[in-house]
């Protein structure tokens, strides 16, 4: 089942930001990224699902233009797909197709999974 959700999706490289805790570098996510979450966490009709064995990503990327790069959005959207309970691990992702699109009114990701057996 295709899911799509709206809004445009963040780059993983520019999501998170420094912060020192108790003298000590971390990283924090920056706002941009947490309301993205909040956002697809919404949108997810699959939310739950826990996909516990290997599965593929087929994956539609409309951005507002062909500046952003795709694999920037993988990890973002695999993370997403995590803690909405879709999939149990994102380690369990054994292929990724993908494709770049523009779509300036509206941003968005295309997606579907398929479990499938490694061998």
């Amino acid at each position: 089942m295709k899911q799509v959700i709206h809004g445009k999706i963040p780059s993983k490289s520019n999501s998170y930001r420094i912060v020192t805790l108790c003298g000590h570098g971390s990283l924090s996510k920056k706002p941009s990224l947490k309301k993205y979450e909040e956002s697809f966490y919404a949108q997810c009709s699959i939310r739950g699902k826990n996909i516990k064995g290997f599965f593929k990503l087929d994956v539609d990327i409309y951005h507002e233009n062909m500046r952003p790069d795709l694999d920037n959005a993988f990890k973002v959207l695999l993370d997403c797909l995590q803690s909405c309970g879709v999939i149990k691990n994102d380690r369990q992702c054994m292929e990724i197709h993908a494709r770049k699109l523009v779509d300036k009114k509206d941003p968005r990701v295309e997606f579907e999974l398929e479990e499938i057996e490694f061998k």
